[in-house]
């Protein structure tokens, strides 16, 4: 067997070459991942910004309920999204069963409740500097919830890396709904699995060095952003 060193090179070289099949994985890992975690706050932090903000009869059992939703096991998501769209589900219909758009699907049913649970924290931690001040001001409640998220912006940042962090690194769900089918379904996490298993090492070691690169790239970007924010802060 190659020593470790030895794949690691070929991994390199791969990566350094722009092989065809890489930037084909990528390609689809990155736009399905995107689009998913783009779904998740578009839904998520509205729903949790109106949890953190207003007091309504059921709020604390819908608090739980979100963080209750952030430990779905991915497999059990895999399967009831599965069965909604097969061929004998409400959703068979539309064929989406092994594409792209049924991995979105999962991936957005996964990190919804996590960009919603951790939203709902981060608002109703700072409304409860600014309630006075909403209420003396006669602030609406449409205005409320759009005035704690831009505030919130920084710290919701994170809240959108740890959806795509969940997201990007999934294998149980997609692989189910997907299928791992060449060139159509094919991700980074279901490749590193399939190729590990066929002894094909070079390949996954150069989707799993891709996948520790992005990581380092987003959460370096997003404190970029939080430090020049805290230097506007100042000026």
């Amino acid at each position: 067997m190659e020593s470790f060193w030895g794949i690691l090179a070929d991994a390199m070289s791969l990566i350094l070459a722009w092989d065809a099949d890489l930037i084909e994985i990528i390609g689809l890992s990155l736009r399905v991942t995107v689009t998913a975690v783009a779904i998740a706050c578009a839904i998520g932090l509205p729903v949790g910004a109106a949890v953190g903000s207003f007091a309504f009869p059921g709020r604390t059992a819908a608090a739980v309920i979100l963080n209750s939703l952030m430990g779905l096991p991915p497999v059990v998501v895999g399967l009831i999204v599965y069965l909604m769209l097969s061929a004998a589900g409400p959703l068979g219909p539309l064929g989406l069963l092994y594409t792209p758009t049924a991995m979105i699907i999962a991936q957005t049913v996964l990190v919804t409740p996590i960009v919603a649970a951790l939203t709902r924290q981060v608002v109703e931690d700072l409304h409860r500097e600014y309630a006075e001040q909403f209420s003396s001001l006669q602030v609406g409640p449409l205005d409320r919830v759009l005035a704690l998220l831009w505030d919130a912006r920084y710290s919701l940042l994170t809240v959108a890396l740890a959806g795509f962090g969940r997201a990007v690194a999934e294998v149980g769900a997609v692989i189910i709904v997907g299928g791992n089918i060449n060139h159509v379904t094919r991700m980074m996490t279901t490749t590193i699995a399939l190729e590990t298993s066929k002894g094909n090492l070079q390949l996954a070691l150069a989707l799993g060095v891709v996948l520790l690169a992005m990581a380092l790239v987003v959460n370096a970007g997003v404190m970029a952003l939080r430090a020049s924010a805290v230097r506007a802060a100042y000026v």
